[in-house]
């Protein structure tokens, strides 16, 4: 490999337009993204699959990253790597809307955790670590247009062996609070909807069960903090305003700023608490500016 450049000047022109980024995204690359992939190929045994972790709050470029690791890794280290998102194994709208009855109806949002299938984002993740040479598995696909899983027909596959398997996801390694820290309402959504505390406790114990028991099995984790919640809602509305873009046809479903403040507020009290914690549990770190660039990156458990 290059000592700077770890993709060809082709492959990260191609990249920036087909993610639709900045020219000097390809500054970032070099500086932080292509220095983390060198890394995950030292973290790697012989004839194991790693398992890494992405966590970040929404906007943060979680998916561009693991895109980036994933052609980085499969050129130049003939890996094959599969990308999963915490969010493509969300619960559909029919298993949401009887969890929000029978539970809190909060939870018929999807995004908290409790409102996704760890069940089959553990079977998945064993699948993969297992697939044997040229066996080929489909990799489940949501669709947020729809709010509910996308058809089957559409979901892409992979063929094993898989050298590394990333998870990205706004709470990927996220812990539990203690139950002191859930008393006091995080905003106005828990204060007005939450009021008996039961939606965030449900919430809270989700996440000490299956979500921990997957978490525990990561080898790595990658951690992109945001410099505050601010930033998070500036980054995510750019998000809907690119989704729309990419969609048109999708317009009704796209959040403007009104509805996109109170969505985030489902996610503010564990956002938070990941800027606080995971520099301190994170392998890696790159801290973000307001700007979307990358201040600096750090390594932590490990070495460079």
């Amino acid at each position: 490999m290059q000592e700077r450049h770890i993709l060809t000047n082709q492959q990260l022109k191609d990249f920036i337009s087909q993610h639709r980024l900045p020219e000097k995204f390809g500054d970032l690359i070099d500086e932080h993204y292509s220095p983390l992939a060198r890394w995950l190929i030292q973290q790697r045994a012989p004839d194991e699959t790693l398992f890494a972790g992405i966590n970040g709050a929404q906007g943060t470029g979680k998916s561009t990253l693991a895109a980036f690791l994933r052609l980085a890794l499969e050129s130049n280290a003939g890996w094959r790597v599969a990308v999963l998102s915490i969010d493509d194994f969300y619960l559909g709208k029919a298993e949401r809307r009887e969890l929000g009855k029978r539970i809190h109806p909060l939870l018929e949002t999807r995004g908290v955790p409790g409102t996704h299938d760890m069940q089959m984002l553990a079977t998945c993740v064993e699948r993969l670590r297992n697939l044997a040479a040229e066996t080929r598995l489909s990799l489940p696909r949501f669709d947020k247009a729809r709010d509910d899983r996308a058809n089957r027909d559409t979901w892409p596959v992979i063929a094993g062996p898989v050298d590394l398997i990333i998870l990205e996801g706004w709470c990927v390694g996220s812990k539990p609070q203690p139950d002191a820290a859930l008393l006091q309402p995080a905003n106005a959504l828990e204060r007005d909807e939450d009021p008996s505390g039961a939606w965030r406790r449900y919430v809270n114990e989700q996440l000490g069960g299956g979500y921990a028991d997957l978490f525990a099995q990561l080898d790595a984790l990658i951690f992109l903090r945001a410099p505050n919640m601010g930033a998070v809602h500036r980054w995510r509305l750019k998000q809907e305003e690119k989704l729309a873009a990419i969609t048109p046809t999708a317009a009704e479903s796209i959040m403007d700023s009104e509805r996109l403040v109170r969505f985030l507020q489902h996610y503010e009290r564990l956002t938070s608490q990941n800027l606080v914690s995971l520099p301190d549990t994170a392998d890696v770190i790159l801290e973000l500016d307001h700007n979307h660039g990358c201040r600096r990156s750090y390594y932590l458990n490990r070495s460079s």
